[in-house]
């Protein structure tokens, strides 16, 4: 699978703490090798939309939109943030 990251999504990272940063490059290469490793929770989280979620760590996650063989990566944050974001997309 070919990964694209958004301007918007690299401001944001680049803010994260960087222990989180740290864990987010691991998380991507294990992606990387395998979108489907169970580590990750890679899986599609709307039901109309072809948007899905990463787990970085147990409190942390990636969005990104899946065209064919390609992930754009749209945000990065914490799993409060994201309950949020999840219900705008609806």
């Amino acid at each position: 699978m070919i990964s694209q990251i958004l301007p918007s999504f690299k401001k944001v990272f680049r803010s994260l703490p960087k222990e989180i940063k740290k864990q987010a490059k691991e998380a991507y290469k294990i992606w990387k090798e395998n979108p489907f490793d169970k580590s990750l929770g890679f899986k599609k989280i709307h039901p109309s939309k072809p948007i899905y979620s990463v787990r970085i760590t147990i409190n942390w996650r990636a969005l990104g939109v899946k065209e064919n063989d390609t992930i754009t990566w749209f945000w990065i944050g914490s799993h409060e943030k994201y309950n949020t974001v999840i219900k705008q997309l609806k």
